[in-house]
């Protein structure tokens, strides 16, 4: 006999929520981990970037106070004491999540597992230098970040060094890559006080979002300061004593810190699993190929998260590689083993953001992609000064932008850009998942004076 039922490889936040929901409807769990409990996200992904995000909005904020009639010094950023406090609170994070995996019955189990062998009993899975029996084994070790391979790249940080190291604050930050990790560390470091380039391949920043918004986003990167080299290859990274030299198609940049974010999705970790050898055939990526219930080709064996293709849906990984769809992926997983309840993902309405200054979000379609499936749509678009900026003196701006199917009124797409983007766009995932009209949206009572209302009042399409 097994010794558990269920054996998750991966303590990150989809193999965390598969065995948390398992153990709590009576299954026999283990979870394997080599690293930290908590994941990419917890430990050095989403929460201590949002933590460093909170950090950088003061600027702002401090700036758009005086217009309100507060006085107050300058004030001046210990940044040494953010990264301590991000730390602490993060070290706090694993903590809570041990104690919820234990409390839940959940056996935690230190170190690398690899899979001996599937025999009758079971899964022979070997953890550091213990072996242990499970009935099932569900994959979830995430993806790590991908290096582009040019010279010097030694001398480089990733955004794990960032996130989860104690550093001083660098003066001059070069930031290779223009997604969500470029895009985000570029804004939150200009707003700490550094000078920031921001190198890219492409012609706008965030390729895979509606381009309008992105059009918009780097013109307000642009007058925050921050020096954007489109359309430049990096080339090489030098290094003397005091500063790095980061080479490009368009020039060099000179700088204290190049950070290389050029995507994390590319690699996932499923290097020396024994996947192979149980007959897994890897997708080109690494990701390994599941079903809908997140099967894979060998009975028993299961994955999600980072590491998966995401029931084929890996290929729009700017949706798809995100914490909460791993999260739902995992539940999705314990539910139909352990409480005979079929459960599939939703990822047409995936919401997603970027925690820059100015926040992007969006869910469901953008523009080019409806028009890319041969939809006849109408495209609603209002662009406004925030109420705060009134008073504030800034120079900040909204986008909101709705797209519509012309044929049967159905609202495809979200997206905005501007202040508190992020918690506007998550209630409005749920009208898109319940299929919501534009005339359901103008059916809807506008809550005054917010920004949201004019997603409920914008009634005159653009013209084409």
């Amino acid at each position: 006999m097994a010794e558990v039922d269920l054996l998750v490889i991966g303590a990150g936040s989809g193999g965390v929520a598969c065995a948390r929901r398992a153990a709590q409807y009576g299954a026999r769990v283990a979870i394997a981990e080599a690293g930290r409990v908590g994941g990419t996200c917890v430990l050095r992904g989403c929460v201590p970037k949002k933590l460093m995000y909170f950090g950088a909005y003061f600027r702002e904020a401090f700036r758009a106070s005086r217009g309100y009639g507060w006085r107050a010094n300058d004030p001046t950023l210990d940044f040494r004491k953010l990264l301590e406090n991000r730390n602490a609170e993060i070290a706090r994070l694993n903590r809570v999540y041990i104690d919820m995996l234990e409390s839940a019955g959940v056996r935690i189990l230190a170190g690398r597992a690899r899979i001996l062998a599937k025999t009758a009993e079971g899964f022979r899975v070997e953890v550091a230098d213990t072996e242990i029996l499970a009935d099932r084994v569900l994959v979830a070790v995430g993806a790590r970040p991908s290096l582009p391979e040019i010279p010097g790249v030694e001398h480089a940080v990733t955004s794990d060094d960032l996130l989860e190291e104690i550093y001083p604050m660098p003066r001059r930050l070069a930031v290779v890559g223009a997604g969500y990790i470029g895009v985000e560390f570029a804004s939150i470091f200009r707003a700490l006080g550094s000078e920031v380039t921001l190198v890219y391949r492409g012609d706008l920043p965030l390729r895979g979002f509606d381009r309008e918004l992105r059009s918009e986003l780097a013109a307000a990167l642009a007058r925050a300061g921050i020096r954007l080299m489109a359309g430049a290859r990096p080339e090489r990274i030098a290094r003397s004593a005091d500063e790095c030299v980061l080479e490009t198609s368009a020039g060099p940049v000179e700088a204290d810190t190049v950070l290389l974010a050029t995507g994390r999705q590319a690699i996932p970790n499923t290097r020396d699993l024994g996947l192979e050898e149980l007959g897994i055939r890897l997708l080109p990526d690494g990701s390994i190929p599941v079903d809908v219930a997140y099967r894979t080709k060998v009975q028993g064996l299961f994955a999600v998260g980072d590491c998966s293709d995401h029931a084929g849906h890996r290929l729009d990984a700017l949706q798809h590689d995100l914490t909460p769809v791993a999260i739902a992926e995992g539940r999705a997983v314990a539910e139909r083993l352990f409480n005979a309840k079929p459960m599939t993902v939703n990822y047409a309405t995936v919401p997603t953001a970027v925690f820059a200054l100015p926040q992007v979000a969006s869910v469901g379609l953008s523009e080019e992609a409806a028009r890319g499936e041969g939809r006849r749509i109408k495209l609603f678009r209002t662009r406004f000064r925030p109420m705060l900026e009134t008073l504030g003196g800034g120079e900040q701006r909204i986008l909101m932008k709705l797209v519509v199917d012309a044929e049967d009124d159905r609202v495809l797409g979200v997206h905005i850009l501007g202040g508190e983007a992020a918690e506007i766009v998550q209630g409005f995932a749920v009208a898109l998942t319940c299929r919501a009209t534009k005339a359901q949206f103008d059916a809807t009572v506008a809550l005054h004076p917010t920004a949201a209302e004019e997603l409920v009042t914008m009634w005159r399409p653009v013209e084409e």
